[in-house]
């Protein structure tokens, strides 16, 4: 009796232990000293999320695709020769680092987003957020054909569990003082998650989407609310300790057109660091030269860039950052007569140790 062929489209990979694990990428050319160091690293961290960071480091060849029609780079089990499991370790600790510096952008941003709209909104109606005469019409007048409930309603349905779960301290308080209210926006505003300020941005009218960006130094409103997306999506990966140093993001930027932003010329024309992680790091930069201009936060990253690990087989260009980059207007420090240290940590300040 003969055995049926394997289905390819079912998962038949087999479990390994951590020593198996250690095995097989040996076998697969990948240089391993210390076997213990080795096993805790997997133990910690994970086979398959470590995978993501040795991808670049296996042997590749081009091959015609017959579909396509074209040639296509092809990735092999094995790595390339001079491939360590320690020149991994150290693109896993250098993607680390950056994931905090990124989160630490993203929240000056976010902050001060959030108190932008509090106060446009809040000058107009106290519930203003609640009330869609205040918003776009695109946000409140198409219902999904499936819930039957437009973006709008969905929103508020998760502004409101939110507020009815929340334990903090100002909501409880609310809730004691003021039973069966829903708070003003000022208020309401602290129990968005960054996500939630990203779809109400893009759900309020264009005049004030325009009013925001305009104080942001944005000449469309279109920069600043896809800029925003980008950087949600970005913090997302953080959040979640995922890879960022070579991702092509799937919410990108809408770039600014060459003349419109001068010292994002650079960032017009330019596709791969439009859709990698520079475009983000430059958003950022720009955005906090208004809000927190005494930041050091360009140069925190300019140094981090410069500890990139030193390896033919990866390269920070494959972050989308330009050569000279670091070199550009943008870059330049920027400084105000305010500086605050305890929300500016200095340069040196160090985030863990290297495996």
């Amino acid at each position: 009796m003969s055995t049926p062929p394997a289905d390819p489209h079912r998962y038949a990979k087999p479990y390994l232990s951590i020593s198996d694990q250690i095995a097989l990428l040996t076998s697969r050319g990948m240089e391993i000293s210390d076997h213990a160091a080795a096993a805790s690293c997997l133990e910690r961290i994970g086979y398959y999320r470590l995978s993501g960071y040795w991808y670049p480091f296996r042997k590749f060849t081009w091959r015609m695709d017959k579909a396509e029609k074209k040639p296509r780079r092809f990735v092999e089990n094995s790595f390339q020769p001079g491939t360590s499991l320690q020149s991994v370790m150290d693109l896993y600790v250098y993607d680390k680092r950056l994931r905090l510096l990124f989160l630490d952008a993203i929240e000056r941003v976010e902050v001060a987003l959030r108190v932008d709209i509090a106060l446009l909104l809040g000058a107009r109606d106290p519930w203003a957020h609640r009330n869609p005469n205040h918003l776009h019409g695109r946000f409140w007048k198409r219902p999904d054909p499936k819930s039957g409930q437009n973006e709008f309603q969905k929103w508020l349905g998760k502004l409101d569990h939110a507020f009815d779960r929340s334990r903090e301290e100002f909501a409880l308080h609310f809730k004691r003082k003021y039973p069966g209210e829903q708070p003003p926006v000022w208020i309401a505003i602290e129990l968005w998650d960054f996500g939630m300020l990203s779809v109400f941005l893009s759900g309020m009218k264009i005049a004030d989407q325009q009013n925001l960006a305009l104080k942001y130094g944005l000449p469309r409103p279109d920069l600043l609310t896809t800029w925003i997306r980008n950087m949600n999506h970005v913090r997302n990966i953080c959040a979640h300790h995922s890879r960022l140093w070579n991702r092509s993001l799937a919410d990108q930027i809408a770039p600014p057109k060459h003349g419109e932003i001068p010292l994002l010329n650079h960032l017009a024309h330019n596709q791969p660091a439009q859709s990698r992680l520079y475009a983000t790091a430059a958003t950022l930069q720009f955005l906090l030269r208004t809000i927190h201009p005494g930041s050091s936060w360009g140069a925190r990253l300019k140094e981090h860039c410069m500890s990139f690990p030193t390896s033919a087989m990866v390269r920070l260009s494959e972050s989308g950052f330009p050569q000279q980059w670091a070199d550009l207007p943008l870059w330049k420090e920027f400084q105000s007569s305010f500086r605050n240290s305890a929300i500016d940590p200095p340069q040196s300040s160090p985030v863990w140790p290297t495996n």
